[in-house]
């Protein structure tokens, strides 16, 4: 970027003084981290050709034929010996070498020459490939493909650079086409179609490129493409070359015709399976006290021993809440897992809660766990089932479905597979699991029982006592996780004997009398840690466990119970000590989800006044009001939303610099959500909406899209049922926008109208500005352009007069896409920079990208196409560091446009590849249209015709029905096919 060429990577040595040459790019030499100069280009070409001898000499004649061919000046053994002095000069002493009327280059050490150095990588990917280890050949093929810098030997002359250039280049791409290939293999599919667009774009009578692209296609869900790709081959080669396609293509064209099963397994060595890339070991640590059971570890240990023999072991636990069900599958599991060398997987699925884990939630997860890349992984429950058992074949996998709620919820995560076994555990029993081996688990015998209380306790205090430690495990009703909490209490009081504690559970013991049947027992055992309990210690387990999400972090913790931020550390530190409360992670709390609910019965009965409750709840909706608005603040300076927000009485979290800021967002958006959903009645509503309305990155990020929309729409629903308008208004608002980005276009825009009538009658000013803004741009996507431009001109008159800068420059950045649509491309681009420099003054890095997004479309369509390039380059890196994820995915999209009106297809196909994989599941079936045409007039354009008329079909369907006028334009790019 400065003009000094850069030095690899790769060639970075200790020795400050070491010599490196570069021959995959410009010729260049360094000496450290200097620069050499390396002269003319004969000069160059003279270096390079020594260079490439690897240390052999080179005689005068040798090296005037290199460079000059069959037509060597007069002069020319001169000008060789005049170039041979000026490198010596350059050249350390002793690197250059004369010899027998030549000259050579010697001691260099290998990594000294870049053509060299990938070699030896090369090769090493080779031997690790060999051994099983892609990911390490990828790795290692990645490093050698990383050394070339452009063309190699570039702006040499001379026969010799040509040769050697042709030579590199090939070599170039059959490296690329083995890391390709290894791409494949590992499921990276969807990444390898844009690479391969471009390739067969630049090298488009390469079969094994073409090849690789419809094998990519296939495997992403995208068999007509893949046809198409092998019509387009056959045709471009009966043109140019007047053959047909070689066996190879043509076979794998039959296989996806035919649906051939083996195609979508990673194709290997047909004696053994691919080996095991990934080997989770996800089983929690088992407990070093446990204790008993000895008769169910032998019975579970022999069923899991018989896995390598039936086509799937599955052993079921039930047994109520407490009862040492998931310590004893995790301490079995652990035993066995010599057994299951290709891995062991675990999930809690939450059964017990309200809110279990969805099954294709879970098997996402285990893929990732298991290798696979997320664009590989489907949306659907049933394809993620078939991947994830297809994954698993061939491999000895324990997997471990902790807490299950019933029969459907683990049927689908079972592996199915020869080799593997599942263990189930759940307070129900699993009749439904067909060839499961069910075990019931009761409470321990009083001997084991008390075995588990000395080993936590010490055997000296309970030598001594041992009438009273039977006492205290009979009043804890046998069950494993009472025993634990009461021996953990005990431990961690030394002034305290056994007798004491026993004298303690006494009162408890007349309630385990009373309360034997079913999960009532395990409310007695909660019971007694629970009374065990200082009150501040109560308090904060009664307050803690009324929000809903799955965890919490500290400070929201803090918010809950109004306390400083280390005494609030200090409690749940001490909660988590008596197995009342578990460590998710450092700084975030959560409760198992039994435990939660007692202790919102705890806070039922013991509160006092019962409206702490809501004050408590009150206080964590106003801490993250408070630090979203925040965030909002940092990530949109200038923005007046912030100052309309309602007011919040405890503070939030401070940020020291943006992405701080954006961690905290996304890393509680789920506990977050949840807190808005509890939040929507009474005098929490207003705050409760707007919250959701300062989140809104969770939204138009893409990355909790669908879970924000719920949100919205359970918040216009009670703020309608309160006949709340200034909050119904909001919620609207919110809404429409949520749809908006969902691409769900119809019904935005009645949301919005909504919105903007119910903000009018509340004289709520700023929501009416954003929803004559988002009305202008839905008029505008639908082509009613004169009542947009009304909308678009309300909404920035309207946003000045709320002194809201910010507003009003993306109304301003709207209304130029509509100039541009109505051939007013001067005044488009005026707008938008208007728009921009707004945000640049703000300082508000986001929106500065929103509006250089805006810009560069306003500069393509006045034919500035590497200015709009430019910009929306500057636009493409705010949105990624920013992790705006549908931004990125309509950027790469935008710029493939401008790569089209550029004359650059392959580039553009690259683009929209890019584009299109990023949308998935965000942005709605529209953008997706938008996104495939552009995709078919890249591939029309580097000769791929039948896969662009497949992608034209596709877009062509989403638009008829969603009815958009864009599906006129579709329908005449595919005429010319038709009537052919």
């Amino acid at each position: 970027m400065d003009g000094v060429p850069r030095v690899p990577e790769q060639w970075r040595p200790e020795e400050s003084a070491a010599l490196r040459f570069g021959v995959l790019g410009p010729v260049r030499a360094w000496h450290g981290k200097k620069a050499l100069s390396t002269g003319s280009p004969q000069q160059r070409a003279l270096l390079a050709a020594l260079l490439l001898r690897e240390g052999r000499t080179a005689t005068a004649g040798e090296l005037i034929d290199a460079l000059w061919g069959d037509e060597p000046p007069s002069q020319a053994l001169a000008a060789v010996r005049t170039y041979a002095s000026r490198l010596r000069k350059v050249l350390p002493a002793g690197v250059m070498v004369s010899e027998s009327g030549g000259y050579a280059i010697r001691g260099l050490p290998e990594e000294a020459l870049d053509v060299s150095l990938a070699q030896a990588l090369a090769a090493d990917a080779e031997k690790a490939k060999a051994a099983g280890d892609l990911c390490r050949a990828r790795a290692v093929l990645n490093e050698a493909l990383a050394l070339w810098d452009g063309e190699p030997l570039a702006s040499l002359p001379g026969p010799y650079a040509e040769t050697q250039r042709a030579r590199l280049d090939e070599w170039r791409l059959q490296l690329l086409e083995s890391r390709l290939d290894m791409d494949l293999e590992q499921g990276c599919h969807a990444e390898a179609v844009s690479e391969l667009t471009a390739l067969t774009a630049a090298h488009p009578l390469r079969e094994r490129l073409r090849e690789l692209l419809m094998l990519a296609l296939y495997r992403s869900g995208r068999q007509a493409e893949a046809l198409a790709v092998y019509a387009d081959t056959r045709h471009l080669l009966a043109e140019e070359l007047g053959v047909d396609p070689r066996s190879g293509l043509k076979e794998l064209q039959q296989r996806i015709l035919q649906a051939d099963p083996g195609l979508a397994e990673p194709s290997g060595p047909a004696a053994e399976p691919p080996p095991a890339l990934v080997r989770p070991a996800q089983l929690p640590a088992t407990v070093p006290d446990f204790t008993g059971r000895d008769a169910f570890v032998a019975e579970l240990s022999d069923v899991l021993a018989s896995a390598e023999g039936r086509v799937m072991a599955v052993s079921a636990l039930a047994g109520i809440g407490g009862v040492g069900k998931t310590t004893l599958a995790v301490h079995v599991a652990h035993q066995a897992r010599a057994a299951f060398p290709d891995g062991q997987l675990y999930v809690d699925l939450q059964g017990a809660g309200q809110r279990a884990a969805e099954p294709e939630t879970v098997l996402g997860a285990f893929l990732r766990a298991l290798g696979t890349a997320d664009s590989a992984i489907p949306d659907s429950l049933e394809e993620r089932s078939a991947l994830y058992r297809s994954v698993l074949d061939g491999r000895r996998v324990l997997v471990l479905l902790d807490n299950a709620r019933d029969a459907a919820q683990v049927r689908p995560l079972l592996p199915g597979m020869e080799g593997c076994a599942a263990l189930v555990t759940s307070r129900v029993r699993m009749v439904g699991l067909a060839g499961a081996h069910l075990v019931d688990l009761d409470v321990m015998s009083p001997e084991e029982a008390l075995q588990l209380f000395t080993k936590i306790v010490g055997e000296e205090r309970v030598a001594s006592e041992r009438e009273a430690a039977l006492d205290v495990v009979a009043a804890c009703g046998f069950l494993p996780l009472a025993i634990r909490i009461a021996a953990s209490r005990l431990a961690a009081r030394r002034t305290w004997t056994v007798s004491v504690l026993a004298a303690k559970l006494a009162d408890e013991r007349r309630r385990l009398d009373e309360l034997q049947a079913g999960d009532l027992a395990v409310k007695a055992t909660f019971e007694l840690g629970y009374g065990q309990l200082e009150p501040p210690q109560a308090r904060a387990f009664r307050l803690l466990g009324l929000a809903d999400g799955p965890d919490m972090s500290l400070a929201a913790a803090a918010a809950v119970l109004d306390l400083p931020a280390e005494e609030t550390e200090d409690l749940l530190e001490s909660l988590v000590d008596t197995s009342l409360l578990e460590s998710a992670a450092p700084g975030r709390y959560r409760y198992h989800d039994l435990v939660r609910l007692y202790a919102r019965a705890c806070a039922e009965r013991d509160e006092h006044p019962p409206s702490e409750r809501d004050a408590a709840m009150s206080r964590l909706l106003d801490f993250y009001l408070a630090t979203a608005a925040e965030v909002f603040a940092i990530e949109r300076p200038g923005d007046r939303l912030v100052d309309h927000l309602e007011r919040t009485r405890t503070p939030g979290l401070a940020f020291p610099d943006r992405r701080a800021a954006q961690d905290w967002l996304y890393s509680e958006a789920v506990p977050l959500l949840a807190c808005v959903r509890q939040s929507s009645g009474g005098t929490t509503l207003r705050r409760a909406v707007d919250l959701l309305w300062a989140s809104v990155d969770l939204a138009e990020s893409g990355a909790n899209a669908k879970e924000y929309e719920a949100a919205a729409t359970a918040l216009r629903d009670a703020a309608r049922a309160a006949s709340d308008g200034r909050a119904e208004g909001r919620a609207i608002l919110v809404l429409a926008n949520a749809r908006h980005w969902s691409g769900l276009f119809d019904q935005a825009d009645q949301e919005a109208r909504q919105a903007l009538a119910l903000s009018e009658a509340a004289a709520d000013p700023l929501p009416c500005c954003w929803a004559a803004n988002i009305l202008g741009a839905f008029a505008f996507y639908q082509s009613r352009y004169t009542e947009a431009e009304e909308y678009l001109e309300r909404a920035i008159r309207e946003f000045r007069a709320c002194g809201d800068r910010s507003g009003a420059a993306a109304a301003l950045c709207n209304l130029s896409r509509l100039h541009l649509e109505t051939d007013r491309a001067h005044s488009a681009v005026d707008l938008a920079r208007q728009g921009t420099e707004m945000y640049e003054e703000l300082g508000h890095s986001l929106k500065v990208a929103n509006g250089r997004y805006a810009l560069g479309m306003a500069l393509s369509k006045s034919g500035r196409l590497a200015d709009a390039t430019h910009r929306l380059r500057e636009a493409l890196q705010v949105f990624r560091a920013s992790r705006q994820r549908l931004w990125e995915g309509m950027t790469l999209f935008r710029l493939a446009e401008v790569d089209l009106l550029a004359q650059r297809p392959a580039q553009a196909a690259a683009n929209s590849e890019m584009a299109l994989a990023l949308l998935r599941g965000i942005g709605g079936e529209w953008r997706r249209g938008n996104v495939l045409t552009v995709l078919g007039k890249s591939l029309n354009g580097i000769g791929q015709p039948g896969r662009a008329q497949v992608c034209w079909r596709e877009a062509l369907e989403i638009y008829v029905e969603l009815k958009s006028p864009e599906a006129a334009e579709v329908q005449a790019l595919l005429a010319p096919a038709a009537a052919a």
